[in-house]
C-alpha cells in the first residue's frame, strides 16, 4: 500500500512539473509582430508540436527524396550587423520539386497551407544556423522564381518575414525582380556551389531588423 501511494505521489509530481513547464513555455511563446499583422508568422510557434528541442541545424523532410540536395548556412546578427544573435528561430518552408506546397495528409494548422516541407532552426551562441533540404521547384505557372520562405522570431518574440531565399542562377529571376527585393534582413539571393559530395551549398547572413518598417521604434519601446 505504501508503495502504491509513493508511486501515485510521484506521478502527481511529474504531472505538476509538466504542467508548470508547459505554462512557462506558453508564456515565452507570445509573438510580437513588428510591422503590423503577420499572419503566416504564427507558424513559427508550431515547432512545439515537434516534441524535440530546436537546434542550430535542421534537415527538412524532403532531403532524402529525389532532387538537387541543398545546404544553406549563415550567421544571424543583431541589428548592429556585427554581434551574433543567439536563440533566434528561423522558420522556413517551400515547394516540392513540382513547385507545389504538397501535403502528406496528416498536416495540421499552418502545415495545411505551407505543406510538409518546412523546418525550424534556432541559432547557437555564435548566431549560426544551417538547414538541409532540396532546391525547390518553381510554381507550375512559371511566373515566379523558385524560392524558400523565411520567417524570423527573435529571442524576445518579435516576429517578421524577411526576403525570400532566391537563386542567383535561376533563369526566371529577372533583373527587375532582383532590384525590387526590399532587402529585409539583407539580400536573400543565393549563389550556390557544388561540393564534392554533390550537394549544392549556399550562404546567407541575416541582420535582424534590417529594412523592416518600424523596427527601431518597436524595439526601443
Amino acid at each position: 500500500m505504501k508503495k502504491l501511494v509513493a508511486v501515485t505521489l510521484l506521478c502527481m509530481a511529474c504531472i505538476s512539473a509538466c504542467t508548470q513547464n508547459q505554462k512557462r513555455e506558453s508564456a515565452t511563446l507570445t509573438l510580437k509582430p513588428v510591422a503590423g499583422r503577420c499572419e503566416d508568422c504564427e507558424a513559427v510557434l508550431e515547432y512545439k508540436n515537434l516534441n524535440k528541442p530546436l537546434t542550430w541545424i535542421d534537415t527538412l523532410p524532403d532531403f532524402n527524396e529525389p532532387g538537387p540536395k541543398l545546404e544553406v548556412s549563415g550567421t544571424i546578427y543583431k541589428h548592429d550587423g556585427k554581434t551574433p544573435a543567439k536563440d533566434v528561430i528561423l522558420y522556413v518552408y517551400h515547394t516540392d520539386q513540382k513547385g507545389e506546397y504538397s501535403v502528406r495528409g496528416d498536416e495540421k494548422d499552418w502545415g495545411k497551407r505551407h505543406g510538409y516541407i518546412r523546418g525550424w532552426i534556432k541559432t547557437n551562441a555564435d548566431g549560426k544556423y544551417k538547414f538541409y533540404t532540396l532546391r525547390p521547384g518553381a510554381y507550375p505557372t512559371g511566373g515566379n522564381p523558385a524560392h524558400i520562405h523565411p520567417i524570423i522570431s527573435e529571442a524576445d518574440g518579435h516576429v517578421y518575414w524577411i526576403d525570400e531565399y532566391l537563386f542567383d542562377d535561376d533563369p526566371i529571376l529577372t533583373d527587375s525582380e532582383r532590384k525590387d527585393q526590399p532587402g529585409r534582413g539583407g539580400s536573400g539571393i543565393l549563389k550556390t556551389k557544388r561540393a564534392k559530395n554533390g550537394i549544392l551549398m549556399a550562404e546567407r547572413n541575416i541582420i535582424l531588423g534590417l529594412n523592416i518598417p518600424g523596427y527601431d521604434k518597436v524595439i526601443n519601446n
